[in-house]
């Protein structure tokens, strides 16, 4: 018998549990990344070199979009085209409120992820009945849209009016930073340390509910429907959540280097963002950063050698049929377990000629 007051706390059938654990895999992950990230919050401007300082600073925000990218194509299975428009989006918005307001430069780029993941949601509200090559070609053309419109509008620079550029001023587009990080430096630090939240916030959400009602999802929609998941919802949650870190990612973009310029966010960046993401790993935690490497590192090593930019088209190509053919996973997965075989290789051929001595 149940003692008095118990309670019996039922679910549905087939919704997934829930729980409070992690998968072992999922901690060590985690922690991996953030002994990383401290690394780079600590090491990195210890190298007193501004230009690879700014390389690296840009690559942990695009590693924030790879990050949004993998949660959508790696937890739920929905391919999106878009994140690097609406990360052009996203800077637009920081730019007019920090222009527009006063607002500290925290809550700019925190207001900044709210309205931007509004946005990615009710434009994702069209699509969600689309999956697959379907649902990439929309947010190809999205992408493709938001160019063209900021060619034609710009982005803010303290102009008046709704979109607040103006012609009569050359001052940039940049957004301001806050006292507590207004060097390079410190600057470097503040982008690390909210890339590191980002992580966190996916990790949260991958341990709960959401995420067990994604893997669902990307199972099976139909499976999920009759277990039980609101299908429409989980979708909708991971296109906000999605949208809201690339915002975030946005924000922070607008006040590194010298400002925002149309030419930083052609349609086909959507498309290289997407080969360095599947290159990187879209189950992993690690996949994002080495996506963010590869997306801005990576050229700017090409340059620094005077190798074409171009090179990096057939790089990226190679490195996606590599990794669809032989690591699914990806860099992030093969990598490690391609060490691991060569480490054990070498020890068994350094322990036959022992072998062979002792037993002589």
């Amino acid at each position: 018998m149940r003692a008095p007051g118990a309670s019996n706390r039922s679910r549905a059938p087939g919704r997934p549990p829930v729980g409070t654990g992690v998968s072992r895999r999922t901690a060590a992950e985690a922690a991996g990344v953030a002994a990383f990230l401290a690394l780079a919050l600590l090491g990195v401007p210890a190298l007193r070199n501004g230009y690879w300082q700014l390389v690296l600073q840009t690559s942990a925000i695009y590693t924030v979009v790879a990050l949004s990218l993998a949660l959508l194509l790696g937890r739920v299975g929905m391919i999106s085209l878009g994140q690097v428009a609406l990360l052009a989006i996203g800077g637009w918005i920081a730019l007019r409120l920090g222009f527009a307001t006063s607002m500290p430069f925290l809550l700019v780029v925190l207001v900044t992820g709210l309205l931007t993941g509004l946005l990615g949601t009710l434009i994702g509200l069209p699509a969600l009945r689309l999956s697959g090559l379907h649902l990439a070609l929309i947010t190809l053309m999205f992408a493709a849209a938001i160019t063209l419109l900021l060619e034609a509008t710009q982005f803010p620079n303290g102009g008046g009016g709704f979109l607040g550029h103006s012609v009569l001023t050359t001052a940039p587009s940049i957004l301001r930073r806050p006292r507590f990080a207004a060097g390079d430096a410190a600057y470097y630090r503040l982008v690390v340390v909210v890339t590191a939240l980002m992580f966190l916030l996916v990790v949260v959400h991958v341990r709960s509910r959401p995420g067990r009602a994604w893997a669902a999802i990307r199972q099976s929609e139909a499976a999920a429907l009759a277990a039980g998941v609101n299908v429409t919802l989980y979708k909708l949650w991971a296109l906000a959540l999605a949208s809201f870190m690339t915002g975030v990612a946005g924000g922070l973009l607008a006040a590194s280097g010298g400002g925002l310029t149309v030419y930083q966010f052609p349609t086909q960046n959507s498309i290289i963002l997407l080969a360095v993401t599947l290159m990187g790993g879209i189950s992993s935690l690690w996949g994002p950063i080495v996506a963010g490497l590869l997306f801005e590192a990576l050229p700017a090593l090409l340059r620094t050698w005077g190798l074409p930019s171009d090179l990096l088209i057939i790089l990226f190509g190679v490195g996606v049929i590599q990794v669809q053919l032989t690591a699914a996973a990806g860099l992030a997965s093969q990598v490690p377990r391609d060490l691991a075989n060569l480490v054990r290789l070498l020890g068994r051929l350094a322990g036959r000629p022992r072998g062979r001595e002792l037993s002589g």
